[in-house]
């Protein structure tokens, strides 16, 4: 589905439930997804898009590869 690059947060919390997550639920400073035992937080909104360099952070951490990524 979306190309691995620059993403706005909508569409990042769209693809992470395609991809088996639920939420956003709130959290501390943060809003966190979760799926199975994987609690991921997503960033703050802000005018600007995830950049690439954080979208390949969070998708390490919720154990998704660039090729499941563009497959959503």
């Amino acid at each position: 589905m979306p190309a691995f690059g620059p993403i706005s947060r909508c569409e990042l919390i769209q693809a992470l439930r395609s991809a088996g997550f639920s939420g956003p639920f709130s959290g501390g400073r943060h809003e966190f997804m979760v799926r199975d035992d994987i609690r991921l937080r997503i960033p703050n909104p802000h005018r600007s898009d995830i950049s690439r360099d954080l979208l390949s952070r969070m998708l390490r951490q919720a154990g998704i590869s660039r090729a499941e990524w563009e497959e959503i």
